[in-house]
């Protein structure tokens, strides 16, 4: 029974060698993308040599990815997202061994052929605009929770806006003047398109 446990202790360190062997002649990239509105989760990461697709990915909630495996050699990178413009960068050069780091500078900015805007104004009680309020933009998640994501002050008419990817999701724009109570909407994004909400903020009760 001993010496059968001998083969499988001595069988698993060859294989646990041929493994890190194996590591040792490939190598690897990994990085964070980020995004200017919206979730940096689901972005498309595609690994090419010229136009061939060698490897390919997805972005974590967190907007970071890994791809492993690599021969050395050097490749170029396509970060896709609807919604958001295609980021590219080439002539990476990836070495056998450690994986190579991108960093966190890989910023996808909106696309505007496909945006979601949030257009609003601001009024008093006698509907009148009213300029310099705080304006808070947050994403109310599938359990209820709610996330800030953005913030704005309004101009001299009132007005404000906010650009988001076209993804769908609750989002609650919440008024917070200096003199006068908060007042919240919610609106539902389900596209391309231009949402406007109007929000009537009262003075505070003394």
């Amino acid at each position: 029974m001993r010496l059968k446990s001998l083969y499988i202790a001595l069988f698993a360190v060859l294989v646990a060698g041929n493994v890190f062997a194996q590591d040792k002649t490939t190598g690897g990239l990994k990085g964070k993308v980020r995004v200017e509105s919206g979730n940096p989760a689901g972005v498309s990461v595609v690994l090419r040599q010229g136009e061939v697709e060698v490897a390919r990915g997805l972005t974590s909630k967190s907007g970071d990815f890994e791809l492993r495996g690599l021969k050395p050699g050097r490749y170029g990178l396509t970060l896709k997202k609807a919604g958001l413009s295609v980021g590219t960068i080439e002539n990476i050069e990836v070495k056998a061994g450690k994986p190579r780091s991108l960093g966190d500078h890989l910023i996808l900015t909106i696309d505007e052929g496909s945006i979601a805007f949030i257009r609003g104004s601001v009024f008093n009680e006698a509907g009148r605009s009213v300029p310099n309020v705080k304006i808070q933009l947050a994403r109310v998640e599938a359990d209820g929770s709610v996330k800030k994501i953005d913030g704005r002050v309004t101009n001299e008419t009132g007005s404000f806006v906010f650009r988001l990817a076209p993804e769908d999701g609750k989002y609650r724009i919440t008024a917070e003047p200096r003199d006068g109570e908060p007042v919240s909407r919610d609106v539902d994004v389900d596209g391309a398109a231009v949402y406007r909400i109007a929000l009537t903020v009262k003075p505070t009760v003394k």
